[in-house]
C-alpha cells in the first residue's frame, strides 16, 4: 500500500494511476473519509484525556460532590464508547479503502487498456527468423507429446477434471531437468535457493495485492482459513513479514520452487485444449529484497529479467521482451515486463515469464523494514520474477526443437540435466 502521508500530498498522481490502470477507486470519497477519520481520532484523544483529568479529582472530593463526578464519569465513559464505536466503523471503512489504493506507475509505462496495448522493446532468435511450425518438422506440441508418450491428458481429466493432465516418460525427465537447470543457473548468479510452501494464509495474499481484487482466482481449503498460492512470490514475501533487516543485508536475492495453483476463473473458454493454462503447474521464480531506492530497483528489475532472457537463451527459444501497459499491470506493480516465447504452432509470441517491481507497496503491508546508515527505519523495496515455469514452457521448448524426423533436440546447456542429447 502507499504510505497515507504520500495519497494526502499527491491525490492527482493516485487519481491518475487509477484511471490508468482502469480501477474503480474514488480518491474524493477516501480522502473525505480520511479526514473524518482523524477528526474522530483527535475527539477521542480529547474525551480520553478530559474524563482521565476528571477521573483524578475523584480522589480529593467526597459526598454529594464525589457522587456526582463519578455519575458525571460514567457518562463521559458511555459517550467515549460511542465515539470509539464510530471510529471503529470509519477505521474499518478507510483500512478496506486502503488496500484498493492503486500503486503509481512508473512514467516509463506506456498507457494502454490491455495486453494488446503493450509494446515490443527487443527480440531475441537464434535463427535469422521465427520458424513457422511447418520449417520446423510440421508437429505442434500435442502431437509430439503423444507421439513420444509424454502426456496424457484423458486420464488427467478423469482424475483432477477440467484442465487436469499427466506428465510421464520424457514429459516428466524434461520437467525435471528444466527445473534443475534453472536452479542450477540461478544459484550460479548468487540466488539462495528454497522450495516454498504452496499453502498460505489470507494476510499473504493481502500483503503481495492479490486480494481483494482477484479473489475469484484462488482456491481456498475447505476446513482451514488457507489458500493454494498462484506464485513463490506469496510466501517468499511473507517469509520476512514483521521483520527489521540490517542494511548491509541488501539486497536478498532468492529462486525459489514450488507448486502453483490457479483457479483461472477469468479464462473460461481461452486454451482449454492442451496444457498451456492449468490448474496445477510449478515455477521457480527470482524473488528481491533491496533498499528504498528506485533506481535499486529499476537496476534489479533489469537484471532479473536479463537473468530469465539469457536462461532462455541458454534452451534456444525464441522470444521477445514486451513493457505491459497500465491497463495490462497489477494493483501492487510500478512496471512490468513479459518476456513472450516463440510458438511456432500458433505462430505467434505467448507470455512464458513476467517480471515486475513493486517499490515498497507490497513491504510496507508486510511491515518489511531495514535500519539504514542512519539509523532510520525504512520500507525495503520488492521484486520478483519468473525463471521458468511449467508445463506451459514445455510447448515453446518442444515446438522449437523439433526435427523433421519427429525427434527433439536437446540443447546442449540442458543435456547434462536430461542425460542425452534427443529425444527420439
Amino acid at each position: 500500500m502507499l504510505d497515507i502521508k504520500f495519497i494526502r500530498e499527491n491525490s492527482d498522481l493516485v487519481r491518475e494511476a487509477a484511471r490508468k490502470k482502469h480501477t474503480d477507486f474514488d480518491i474524493e470519497r477516501f480522502l473525505a473519509l480520511d479526514e473524518k477519520r482523524r477528526a474522530l481520532i483527535a475527539d477521542v484523544d480529547e474525551m480520553r484525556r478530559t474524563h482521565r483529568e476528571e477521573s483524578e479529582k475523584t480522589s480529593k472530593t467526597q459526598g454529594a460532590e464525589r457522587d456526582a463526578l463519578i455519575s458525571q464519569l460514567k457518562e463521559g465513559k458511555d459517550k467515549i464508547s460511542h465515539k470509539e464505536f464510530e471510529l471503529r466503523t470509519i477505521e474499518n471503512e478507510f483500512s478496506e479503502l486502503m488496500l484498493q489504493v492503486p500503486n503509481i506507475p512508473d512514467p516509463s509505462v506506456p498507457e494502454g487498456n490491455s495486453d494488446a496495448d503493450n509494446q515490443e522493446i527487443r527480440v531475441w532468435n537464434p535463427r535469422s527468423s521465427t520458424p513457422s511450425v511447418a520449417e520446423l518438422g510440421g508437429r505442434d506440441y500435442l502431437t509430439l507429446m503423444k507421439e513420444h508418450d509424454m502426456l496424457d491428458l484423458e486420464r488427467g481429466t478423469k482424475v483432477s477434471g477440467f484442465r487436469g493432465y499427466f506428465l510421464k516418460n520424457d514429459g516428466a525427465l524434461l520437467s525435471f531437468a528444466l527445473w534443475r537447470f534453472a536452479l542450477d543457473f540461478m544459484v550460479k548468479r548468487g540466488f539462495i535457493p528454497f522450495i516454498a510452501p504452496a499453502l498460505v494464509r489470507e494476510e499473504n495474499l493481502i500483503g503481495t495485492g492479490h486480494f481483494p481484487k482477484s479473489r475469484e482466482d484462488v482456491y481456498k481449503t475447505e476446513n482451514d482459513d488457507l489458500y493454494l498460492s498462484g506464485t513463490a512470490e506469496i510466501p517468499m514475501t511473507g517469509y520476512f513479514r514483521d521483520e527489521v533487516l540490517r542494511e548491509d543485508e541488501l539486497p536478498k536475492t532468492f529462486v525459489a520452487f514450488s507448486p502453483c495453483y490457479r483457479r483461472e476463473a477469468g479464462s473460461y473458454g481461452k486454451d482449454t485444449k492442451g496444457i498451456f493454462r492449468t490448474h496445477e503447474f510449478y515455477k521457480v521464480e527470482q524473488f528481491v529484497l533491496c533498499k528504498n531506492d528506485h533506481q535499486e530497483s529499476v537496476r534489479w528489475h533489469e537484471e532479473i529479467t536479463k537473468n530469465s532472457e539469457e536462461l532462455l537463451q541458454a534452451l534456444e527459444v525464441p522470444y521477445r521482451i514486451v513493457v505491459n501497459c497500465t491497463g495490462d499491470i497489477g494493483q501492487a506493480h510500478v512496471k512490468t515486463y513479459d518476456i513472450e516465447s516463440w510458438f511456432p504452432s500458433e505462430n505467434k509470441y505467448r507470455e512464458t515469464h513476467s517480471s515486475s517491481y513493486y517499490h515498497d507497496f507490497q513491504t510496507r503491508r508486510f511491515n518489511i523494514k531495514y535500519r539504514d546508515s542512519e539509523g532510520k527505519l525504512r520500507f525495503a523495496h520488492s521484486l520478483n520474477n519468473t525463471a521458468l515455469a511449467t508445463p506451459r514452457i514445455l510447448e515453446q521448448f518442444l515446438e522449437n526443437h523439433q526435427e523433421p524426423s519427429g525427434s527433439i533436440e536437446i540443447p546442449k546447456a540442458l543435456q547434462p540435466y536430461m542425460g542425452k542429447e534427443k529425444i527420439a
